[in-house]
């Protein structure tokens, strides 16, 4: 495991697309309509938060291939993990809780007190988050129109 630069970030499309047919599937809110930026245009806001030091990105790969990837920000006492991928070929693993044990290391080294994750409508990945213990705060309703 390890943090990417900038310039690696194309290597997290495969995660990408591989997280969006999950959401599409598994939600019924979504259904096709998981992402709402393009691939191209997340991998662009990813480069700039790292650039800007305002994001880490931590990858696990096998040989070149990224086959999972957690992206963290955190400032002021606040923290988001905003994005936690394995891809479904390398679940159960240990993958995902390396990934989470390296998020909640780099939330304690920037001083974060409060740390938010959110989790799409039919994701089973609640349960994981809930064994580090995260509770359900809120359901985020929106209007799409």
């Amino acid at each position: 495991m390890r943090e990417i630069r900038a310039t690696e970030v194309f290597k997290l499309k495969e995660c990408l697309s591989e997280l969006a047919e999950h959401h599409n599937r598994v939600s019924m809110n979504f259904k096709g309509n998981y992402p709402k930026e393009a691939f191209d245009q997340t991998l662009e806001r990813f480069a700039a938060d790292l650039e800007a030091g305002e994001s880490h990105i931590a990858v696990i790969e096998n040989s070149d291939r990224v086959i999972g990837f957690c992206k963290v920000n955190g400032s002021r006492g606040v923290g988001t993990l905003e994005y936690m991928v394995v891809l479904n070929s390398q679940r159960g693993k240990g993958h995902g809780a390396q990934l989470m044990n390296w998020a909640m290391d780099k939330f304690r080294e920037a001083g974060v007190a409060f740390v938010e994750v959110k989790v799409v409508d039919g994701n089973e990945a609640i349960r994981f988050y809930e064994k580090y213990g995260f509770k359900m705060n809120a359901h985020l309703l929106r209007l799409n129109s």
